[in-house]
Formats: C-alpha cells, structure tokens, sequence
C-alpha cells in the first residue's frame, strides 16, 4: 500500500514586519509669505504753463492797464516802461522796436491761462506792478503747489490740535482751558467741547501752548488768586494775607499779564515757586 502522503498543518502566519518609526507631520501651518508690493514709479509732472487770477471780482472780461506801466529795473538801477507786445523779445518799451504793437492783456472771468510758448507775457505780467508778488493788489499767480502744500499744512495743524484736545489727561487741559479763558470748573467733556472748537479756530497756538511757560505761569497766578493766596487789583499785585505788595500794575495794562511776565523774571522766581507749593498744599 502505498505511503498515505501526510498534509502538514498550517502554521501561523508571521508577523508582520514592524515599520521603522517615522515621526509625525507636523500639524502647524507654516506662514505663507506675502508676495512683495510691486514698486510704483511716479515722475512728477511740472506743469509749465502759467495762470495767474484776480481774488476779488475781476467782472466777465478785465482789461489789465498797460500804458505808462513802469517799473524798478534793479540790474539797470533805473525805472523803465513795460508792456506786452506779441512779436517782441522784451517787455521793456526801450528795448522793443519802432513797428512794435501793443496787444491787450485781458482776465476772463477774472482769469488769464498763459501757455508755456509766450514767454514774453508771462514776462509782463510777473513784472507788472499790479501783481501781488511785486506789492500790487490786483492779481496773482495760480500755484497750485503751493497752495496744496499750504493747504496741507493747516489741515495737519487742525488734526494734531484735535488729537491733543481728545488724548491729553485733563489735568494737562486745565493750564490751557485757563489760559484761554475757558470755565474749568464746568464738565470735562464741556472743556473738551470748548478747547476743541479754540484748536480748530487757532490750531498753531493752541499746540504751541502746551509747551508754552506763560501758559503754566498763568494758571499758577490764576489759581492762586481764585483761592485767595494773592489779590489782584487794578494797581497792583498784593499777597492775601500779609497785603504786602509782589508787584506794581503800570496804568492801562492788566494785572494777570503783568504778574505773568513778573514771574517769568529771575527777580519774581522766587514768587512762582511760593505759589506753586501753596497750590500743591491744596490740591
């Protein structure tokens, strides 16, 4: 009988192979970086025409005067006749020749625009005795350059007024409420409220005050006047108490100011100091 072929039982399958440790991806976002802003060229035109106006009301057509115009010529030292002729090189009547013709100046509108290619009438008028720049008080030149600057300027001078009414700690408000005659004895936000209409009205001298000695001064003499350390009377300044004179007041002029600028002095330091101790005693 043939060897029965015996089956082998299965075995248990093998492990699978560990797999090597591999560290974890990181869960934070990297930054992204912001693409770079592109560069943007700018080439500042100049315009080289002119326009020159008339502020006050120049009518519908004005005819700028030009017959015995004279002027200062300052590298001849002597006075010479201008007046604006189309087809001559000079506005100076002595320069021009014997077939030269007059042509008239007009400001429509109350305006006059000069292109670049008449040189000779941009000539005539920025030498022309009418013009504000040369003492005249008819027209001007247009610059709108300078204008925008100025412009600027005052609004710059507006917002930082404001923002020193609405950063400034009261008591930083109280000398300059004081010194422009502002109650400081009413609500803040009604100092505030009055504070900020003075710095819109006068933005350069309301910012110039904070730093300003006579406005601390002021209040210092203020003050102390309110609580009875010194008496203000049209002759003079006498303290409270004692009636002993601190400074006399000349005839006509106010006792406040005359004590400020006394103050302000090496002789009245001694005074300021004396009132600023009395007024911290109270505070």
């Amino acid at each position: 009988m043939a060897e029965q072929a015996t089956r082998r039982a299965p075995g248990r399958p093998k492990k699978a192979e560990t797999k090597a440790n591999v560290p974890p991806m990181p869960t934070t976002v990297q930054p992204v970086a912001k693409p770079k802003k592109p560069s943007i060229r700018r080439k500042e035109t100049v315009n080289q025409n002119r326009e020159y106006e008339i502020p006050k009301n120049g009518g519908v057509v004005y005819m700028l005067p030009q017959k015995g115009v004279t002027v200062y010529d300052e590298a001849k030292d002597t006075v010479r006749e201008i007046r604006y002729c189309p087809n001559e090189p000079s506005i100076y009547v002595d320069e021009q020749s014997e077939n030269a013709r007059r042509e008239a100046v007009l400001f429509n509108e109350g305006r006059i625009f000069v292109p670049k290619s008449k040189p000779n009438l941009n000539a005539f008028l920025m030498a022309h005795p009418a013009n504000m720049s040369n003492g005249g008080n008819l027209f001007k030149i247009v610059d709108k350059k300078a204008d925008a600057e100025q412009e600027l300027r005052k609004e710059f001078a507006v917002s930082e007024a404001v923002d020193k009414v609405r950063d400034s700690e009261i008591s930083d408000l109280l000398p300059v409420a004081i010194y422009f005659n502002v109650n400081i004895n009413a609500p803040v936000s009604e100092i505030r409220y009055n504070l900020l209409r003075i710095a819109k009205k006068n933005p350069q001298d309301f910012v110039e005050s904070f730093d300003s000695p006579q406005v601390m001064t002021r209040s210092y003499v203020q003050q102390a006047s309110d609580y009875q350390i010194i008496r203000v009377a049209k002759d003079g300044v006498y303290w409270f108490d004692s009636n002993s004179l601190i400074v006399s007041v000349p005839v006509g002029q106010d006792p406040v100011d005359v004590m400020v600028r006394f103050c302000l002095t090496e002789k009245g330091a001694s005074v300021l100091t004396n009132l600023e101790e009395r007024l911290e005693k109270l505070a």
